[in-house]
């Protein structure tokens, strides 16, 4: 029989082997390849200010879909993003999303203007740092190489003026939801009239039919027991029920949920954190992430049923554990 010929890059160059085949070893000779380990770069979103820009950071991962990844990649970046790992992680402590020591959820609702407590300053973690600093290798990966491309088109000042004038659009579409959902009709006309966001706005006014009962707006949420915090957009009644509402903007469609990468984590931590915060005297177990477009496009409402935060909460659990450790291990390497 005849013989293969096994060519190994080594140092720059390739080394030939030519082996002999049998007809009795051809089915006992393996051939294994070993691949370089993909090595994960710092990037400088690693020291950018997290609880301001955290949302736009989840943004502008999430709009890295698997629907548009290119079969080739850009010559500068890494080859290939790094391998997906085996999820065999268990909670060391499970927290109930629920607070048996609060009131049942249905309970009427408070006199006067919605909830808005400031955010504290405090060492407890924010949502969003702990969703960063725990993004998984490949998420940070089409992150970084979106970042590089962008760079690349727009120049470093130019893609930095595209990061903030995309922050500014963000918070003045918060703030336009704020001013909708609060009726201050004077409010509502300046909003409106910014041709920034106007589209954002359009975008959203089917949603905004829905939501009646307004709890909370902007306002500072905290889990006591697990020691970290948000700034939840909205708390109200959607279509009869009582949510956390989670408002995103975005360039690109996200009709599913599993298009919006994080924010069902972020989602699920918010509400965990009502559930476990004083300052609120209900409970949540649903919650809803509207995702509008700057088109004008209705916006994708993707509503999430006690289960299905149940289940986000669990992975939240894990990234927080997570985010601790790391923590730990820094504070070790320090000492």
């Amino acid at each position: 029989m005849g013989s293969f010929h096994l060519l190994v890059r080594k140092s720059g160059s390739l080394a030939v082997f030519t082996t002999p085949l049998s007809k009795k070893n051809i089915f006992h000779r393996t051939l294994t390849i070993s691949l370089p380990f993909y090595k994960k770069k710092r990037t400088e979103y690693e020291n950018i200010d997290l609880p301001k820009y955290g949302n736009l950071i989840n943004d502008l991962t999430s709009g890295q879909g698997r629907s548009d990844r290119p079969k080739r990649f850009d010559a500068g970046c890494q080859n290939q993003p790094p391998a997906h790992e085996a999820e065999a992680k268990l909670l060391k402590n499970r927290v109930p999303l629920m607070n048996p020591r609060k009131s049942p959820q249905q309970q009427e609702i408070p006199q006067g203007p919605p909830l808005q407590i400031a955010l504290q300053k405090n060492r407890w973690a924010s949502v969003t740092s702990v969703l960063h600093q725990t993004m998984p290798a490949e998420q940070a990966f089409y992150l970084e190489r979106w970042k590089q491309r962008m760079i690349l088109k727009l120049g470093k000042e130019g893609f930095e003026e595209y990061v903030k004038n995309t922050f500014q659009k963000g918070k003045n579409f918060h703030a336009a939801m704020e001013a909708l959902l609060l009726a201050k009709g004077n409010v509502v006309k300046e909003q409106e009239e910014d041709t920034s966001i106007s589209s954002y706005v359009t975008s959203v006014k089917h949603v905004l039919q829905d939501i009646t009962r307004v709890r909370a707006l902007e306002s500072a949420v905290q889990h006591e027991a697990l020691y970290y915090q948000g700034l939840a957009d909205c708390i109200a009644d959607y279509r009869g029920q009582l949510c956390l509402i989670d408002w995103k903007t975005s360039e690109k469609p996200k009709p599913f949920l599993q298009n919006t990468y994080d924010n069902p984590l972020q989602i699920a931590a918010y509400i965990g954190a009502i559930n476990h915060d004083r300052n609120y005297d209900f409970q949540v177990n649903c919650g809803l992430l509207v995702v509008a477009y700057n088109d004008g496009s209705p916006a994708h409402s993707h509503f999430m049923s006690f289960e299905l935060c149940s289940q986000y909460w669990d992975k939240w659990l894990l990234r927080l554990e997570e985010f601790k450790e790391k923590g730990k291990d820094n504070a070790t390497q320090t000492t």
